[in-house]
């Protein structure tokens, strides 16, 4: 499995590759399954058309790794302003934010300015910043901005945990003793085995594990999880355990398991839809392929029949 995505990850990152899907319009209606759009009007359409349907979402304006201090600034007035279209659009103000696109390339203090331009704004208007979770070589600085920063805004302020990081225990333990709201997920980038499992059966155990422990003592965790089995496991865990429906939620991505979520609304479940949208769109999209073999079949099928 992590060798099937290390090889789709490779041949991704060719520029042929990302050419005919910006440019090809049978390849570009695949991009539009998974990303809602190149502008915030877009995706507030996409985010309005899903709370018509019992489901939330999180807005996440695509792009990493800025390289200029003003990029990055221009990042957090984005998600600023972003939090703001949604309250006034009468939508619940919920971003995910990368700290890479906030200028963590440039310095963690740069980085730790923008977010907390990003979290007054939503503090002002009762919103949630989640901060996404990136390679392992930004873990720990993301990690330590974070719990910086949590102290500071504990009900604005979330963050990621990957299962396939052998680190994941140690921090989510970390994050029940601050009660700080996590979501957990598998991990979409390609690691050495130093660093991360490379098994997807060890990859479940260790999801399974961190979601039971989040779901006994963490403070609202997200389990973001398109796998059936993980979710199944969570179901019975929450039955045997008598815990309410409004302590977790589930969440997946945009366009996958469209049916699966609106079951889980009507079955009483929370569901939240993570809604990515701008026009650094490449990278995102070729992660999500890459993750799911299901996913490339489904965008090759696309490709080739229309």
């Amino acid at each position: 499995m992590h060798l099937l995505r290390r090889s789709m990850l490779s041949v991704a990152e060719r520029p042929t590759v990302e050419r005919l899907l910006r440019n090809d319009r049978i390849a570009g209606r695949v991009v539009w399954r998974f990303v809602a759009g190149e502008d915030l009007e877009s995706a507030i359409s996409a985010v309005r058309e899903l709370a018509l349907l019992g489901i939330t979402a999180t807005l996440d304006e695509l792009g990493e790794n800025v390289a200029t201090r003003e990029e990055a600034e221009s990042a957090a007035r984005d998600c600023v302003t972003s939090l703001r279209r949604l309250a006034d659009a009468k939508l619940e103000p919920n971003i995910s934010v990368k700290l890479t696109m906030l200028g963590l390339d440039l310095g963690d203090d740069i980085a730790r300015e923008n977010v907390v331009k990003v979290l007054d704004a939503a503090r002002e208007v009762k919103g949630f910043v989640r901060i996404d979770m990136e390679g392992s070589a930004y873990v720990e600085r993301t990690m330590a901005i974070f719990e910086d920063l949590h102290d500071r805004y504990p009900a604005e302020v979330g963050i990621v945990i990957q299962s396939y990081l052998r680190r994941a225990r140690s921090d989510v333990e970390r994050m029940i003793e601050r009660q700080a709201r996590v979501r957990l997920v598998k991990g979409a980038y390609a690691e050495p085995e130093e660093v991360a499992f490379q098994q997807r059966s060890q990859i479940d155990l260790n999801y399974i594990w961190l979601m039971e422990r989040l779901l006994e003592a963490g403070n609202y965790p997200a389990l973001a999880t398109h796998d059936p089995e993980l979710i199944t496991a969570a179901k019975q865990f929450v039955a045997e355990h008598a815990i309410p429906h409004d302590r977790f939620e589930f969440q997946m991505l945009y366009g996958v398991r469209r049916d699966e979520q609106q079951a889980l609304v009507d079955q009483g479940y929370r569901m939240r839809v993570y809604v990515p949208y701008g026009t650094a769109w490449y990278p995102y999209f070729s992660r999500r392929i890459a993750e799911r073999p299901a996913n490339a079949v489904f965008a090759l099928r696309q490709i080739a029949f229309g």
